[in-house]
């Protein structure tokens, strides 16, 4: 193929048995104007270089596992087309704020632990028998979760979040997103259990607002906006605690 259809794509690479830090290599890529970022990786892996090690699974903006840093900003590679990106160079980098196992792969387990703290599950708020049938919500109270349930955990939210980046104990903007999703749910009784977690230090005061989470959002799920609302939430909280306590002291 001629110059004018190859693409620069530069890879940071990281491999912990031969290197002490990242270093970027580069590479040639021929590209059509369908192909996306993700296309021209898997190029790279089948034809030029094997090494290098990705992730990746559906190829359609659904799994979220082929989050990476493209030029500086946090995206799915799996929707972000080469021809968006000329003349280039492409610039390729694992996820900002994860520590990287290998090249374009970081460490999840934080982010896991975190999403299993917070019971992301409808707990019910009272023993319901199958004979009486399914849960019903009228749609004004769908409406009231419904934004925050397309969470994906791609978690470039958290590439994107300077909190986190600074503290990584904080509980961050993906989860604190699908916590108000299980919170705001009417069917769920276990709201008590996970304002522990919104109202602790780690918690959603740790934020603050920048909003670029949910500009790099792919699904619009506005984790901003969800960590606002339960910023009112804790406030709410911690009046009626505060009252409840000088209720029983007079």
């Amino acid at each position: 193929m001629s110059d004018a259809q190859r693409i620069e794509i530069q890879v940071l690479r990281y491999r912990p048995e031969e290197e002490d830090k990242p270093v970027w290599q580069s590479y040639y890529v021929p590209f059509t104007n369908d192909m996306s970022v993700l296309q021209g990786l898997q190029y790279i892996k089948d034809e030029l270089d094997g090494s290098v090690t990705f992730r990746w699974s559906c190829r359609m903006a659904i799994c979220g596992s082929c989050g990476m840093m493209i030029n500086g900003k946090p995206m799915l590679s799996c929707s972000t087309f080469l021809r968006d990106l000329l003349p280039g160079p492409v610039r390729v980098e694992a996820l900002a704020h994860f520590p990287i196992e290998r090249d374009l792969v970081v460490s999840v387990g934080e982010f896991v632990s975190k999403l299993e703290g917070i019971k992301p599950y409808i707990i019910p708020k009272e023993k319901r028998e199958l004979s009486q049938g399914e849960y019903l919500q009228t749609p004004q109270q769908l409406e009231q979760f419904e934004q925050f349930s397309s969470c994906i955990n791609c978690m470039l939210c958290y590439a994107a979040c300077p909190q986190f980046g600074l503290n990584p104990d904080f509980t961050g903007p993906g989860v604190l997103a699908l916590l108000h999703r299980y919170n705001a749910d009417s069917r769920d009784g276990g709201r008590a259990e996970r304002m522990k977690i919104v109202n602790a230090e780690e918690g959603v005061w740790g934020c603050t607002a920048v909003g670029y989470c949910s500009e790099v959002c792919p699904k619009h799920v506005d984790p901003a906006n969800a960590v606002n609302q339960n910023k009112v939430n804790s406030a709410k909280d911690f009046f009626l605690r505060f009252l409840s306590a000088k209720g029983a002291t007079t």
